[in-house]
C-alpha cells in the first residue's frame, strides 16, 4: 500500500493507509505522570475501567432519551430478537454500543434506531449529551467523542406480525 502526502505552503497533511494497524487511536493512553492529575489515580493507586463497564453505561443512558427506539445494526437486532425467545438468555445492554477506553479517556460509537416523526439532529445532541454525563459521572473518564450513526427509522406497525385469517370458519 502506498502512503499519500499532500504538501501545502503552511501545513504537511500526512494519511496512513487504512489498515496500518499503528494507526494513531482516538483514545490517548495518558503517561504516567500525567496520570497524577486524573480522577482516577491517586497515590494511594489506581483505577481502571474496562471496556464493558463503558459500553454498558453508554448504552443505557443512550436508550434513555425519548426518541430512541433501540440501538445496533439490523442483524444485531435480528440476533437480540432470537436470544430474547431463549429462556434465561439476557438483553444485551451494550447492543449497538462500541467503545475505545483509554487510561483517562472513552470514544463511543452508537447505532440507533429512531422513532418515526422525531427530529434526528435534535436527538441526536440530547443522545451525546446524556451519554457524555452519564459516563464522566460514573466512571470520572473524558468523554473525547461519541459517533452516532442513525441507521433505521421505526415506524408503529411495521414489527406487526400479520394476522393469519383461516379460509374455513
Amino acid at each position: 500500500m502506498s502512503t499519500t502526502t499532500t504538501t501545502t505552503d503552511k501545513n504537511t497533511d500526512t494519511k496512513a493507509p487504512a489498515d496500518n494497524k499503528a494507526a494513531v487511536s482516538r483514545v490517548s493512553n495518558a503517561a504516567a505522570t500525567s496520570d497524577k492529575n486524573s480522577k482516577l489515580a491517586s497515590d494511594q493507586g489506581t483505577t481502571s475501567i474496562a471496556d464493558i463497564v463503558v459500553q454498558k453505561v453508554a448504552g443505557l443512558a443512550a436508550r434513555e432519551v425519548r426518541g430512541v427506539h433501540d440501538l445496533g445494526g439490523g442483524a444485531a437486532r435480528a440476533f437480540g430478537a432470537i436470544r430474547d425467545r431463549i429462556p434465561g438468555a439476557s438483553a444485551s445492554i451494550g447492543q449497538g454500543v462500541s467503545v475505545e477506553v483509554g487510561e483517562t479517556q472513552a470514544a463511543v460509537d452508537l447505532e440507533l434506531v429512531v422513532e418515526y416523526g422525531v427530529a434526528i439532529a435534535e436527538l441526536a445532541r440530547a443522545v451525546r449529551r446524556n451519554v457524555i454525563n452519564a459516563i464522566e459521572q460514573m466512571t470520572g473518564l473524558d468523554v473525547v467523542e461519541v459517533n452516532i450513526n442513525v441507521n433505521d427509522v421505526y415506524i408503529p406497525g411495521d414489527d406487526d406480525e400479520p394476522v393469519q385469517s383461516s379460509r374455513v370458519q
